[in-house]
């Protein structure tokens, strides 16, 4: 079947499909950076550009998705949400993907290695912020029992839990991002300046997938709200 054509089909359904669709294309991409951190840390280069390879390829599938998810989705809706409700959690899952291609990418550009000092709390940090992404999917994967219930009852309660949940897993990645930085704080005078700077970089951009992930439960937390 064609893109165009598998869109149809799935926007003859519910405009929420797509969106759940593209998150778990997200989260597939977006659980690949624990792997990727192993392997950066048993400096198996080449299955970190294996990893890289197939990061990339899951955002490009998940892109393609997106921008046919604009472009099919519906002017106005009959459902108790707003299109642009839809479009602001899209973005948020979107920058999900990107960052960890991101990431990816300057790992594999620069070989980066990682600290030993930090290998332990890196591998934590990283499983930790691949666990809000995780969180966030399965909060968008209550979208289409929230729309079935025009968003009241008992459904909404389960969906602020799964939220809070999410609120609760960004601040433990904020306490091993603190942790982490300041580790490299401790010994940054026997690294090269350039790689402290990269070090830096990747740990903010890391912790970005989870500040998304929790982008995507505040969206909802707002539709929630209306």
């Amino acid at each position: 079947m064609t893109l165009s054509g598998y869109m149809t089909g799935i926007f003859g359904r519910s405009p929420v499909d797509p969106m759940q669709e593209h998150m778990a294309m997200v989260y597939a991409c977006a659980s690949e950076l624990v792997p990727l951190f192993n392997a950066v840390i048993d400096e198996n280069w080449e299955n970190v550009e294996l990893i890289q390879q197939k990061i990339s390829r899951l955002e490009e599938e998940a892109d393609v998705l997106k921008k046919a998810l604009r472009l099919n989705l519906p002017k106005s809706l009959f459902m108790p949400m707003s299109r642009q409700d839809l479009l602001e959690v899209l973005l948020s899952q979107d920058k999900i993907a990107n960052q960890a291609k991101d990431i990816a990418g300057i790992i594999v550009g620069r070989r980066m290695v990682l600290p030993e000092v930090i290998h332990v709390d890196y591998i934590r940090f990283a499983q930790r912020c691949v666990d809000a992404c995780k969180q966030a999917k399965k909060a968008i994967n209550e979208l289409d029992e929230l729309v079935e219930t025009g968003f009241s009852g008992q459904e909404i309660k389960i969906v602020s839990a799964m939220i809070t949940k999410l609120d609760e897993i960004e601040s433990d990645t904020d306490y091993l991002q603190s942790r982490i930085r300041h580790k490299i704080f401790a010994i940054e005078k026997e690294l090269l300046p350039v790689d402290v700077m990269f070090l830096y970089k990747i740990i903010e951009e890391t912790g970005d997938v989870a500040d998304y992930s929790q982008r995507v439960g505040s969206r909802l937390q707002l539709m929630l709200a209306r």
